[in-house]
């Protein structure tokens, strides 16, 4: 792969997730938790958010490996129920704030693709960027802590269904872990069929 081109997708990567992981902050914000806006986690400044493994080292990785994908993950914005009227739903707003700032930004640029008809080369960048936040949005939404998905699945549980919820906690990671290895190739149809709506184009 180009050198230049493996660059501009980890830096994609790396403001994409930074995006994703501030409009968590900024809901939890807004439900009343002022955690992340107090830690200085509500800018885009990506500093304040990188994880050294997850934000660069395995994105790297992946793209000069050649895997068919490429992910990647930035320090979480950390927010304290205790200031949430309802933990479970303002976990799930919090929650779901973070694929859907990924899917709007994939929603606007492939606009600015369909109405501007851009040059083939910043088209392509358009592309790789549109790709980028419907992969990270889709990938979040897979119901696996710590993963946004498990959020939204435990707000629909409640209370009743608790043994689920600790037992997905205390073993989510491995699943995690699986589900990446095993499990993501099934999340490529959607990516896929997603991509196509938004851009008008097979990536």
């Amino acid at each position: 792969m180009d050198f230049q081109l493996a660059v501009f997708q980890i830096a994609v990567l790396l403001f994409s997730v930074v995006i994703h992981e501030v409009s968590h902050g900024v809901i939890a914000n807004h439900l009343g938790d002022p955690t992340a806006k107090n830690l200085g986690r509500l800018t885009l400044n990506p500093v304040k958010h990188i994880d050294f493994f997850g934000s660069i080292l395995l994105p790297a990785l992946l793209v000069l490996s050649h895997a068919p994908i490429i992910f990647g993950w930035a320090k979480p914005v950390p927010y304290n129920p205790m200031f949430l009227r309802d933990p479970k739903r303002g976990a799930a707003y919090i929650a779901i704030a973070g694929p859907l700032a990924n899917f709007s930004v994939a929603i606007i640029l492939g606009i600015v693709l369909r109405v501007v008809s851009p040059p083939e080369a910043f088209a392509f960048a358009l592309q790789i960027i549109i790709y980028i936040n419907i992969l990270l949005g889709v990938f979040n939404l897979v119901p696996i802590p710590p993963l946004d998905g498990s959020k939204l699945l435990f707000a629909f549980l409640g209370e009743r269904h608790v043994a689920i919820e600790r037992f997905l906690e205390q073993y989510g990671m491995f699943m995690l872990l699986i589900f990446i290895f095993f499990g993501f190739q099934f999340l490529m149809p959607i990516i896929r069929v997603l991509f196509r709506l938004v851009t008008g184009a097979s990536f």
